[in-house]
């Protein structure tokens, strides 16, 4: 499965601060749970990078 791959899966994503300090990414489906924890410096690089995609989206879409 790719980036550009298409799944007719529904999942469940919480993020927030855990009492450990870091910040988790939570996704559910379909029974199974990944736990994700990142550093507040990861947190940041990974929201700069769902930023910088979301504007090429709308780069794309503006043509």
């Amino acid at each position: 499965m790719g980036i550009n791959s298409e799944k007719d899966v529904e999942a469940n994503l919480q993020i927030g601060p855990t009492d450990q300090g870091m910040v988790r990414i939570f996704v559910e489906s379909q029974g199974v749970e990944v736990p994700m924890d990142f550093t507040a410096e990861e947190a940041i690089e990974i929201a700069d990078e769902i930023r910088a995609a979301a504007s090429a989206v709308q780069g794309m879409n503006k043509r």
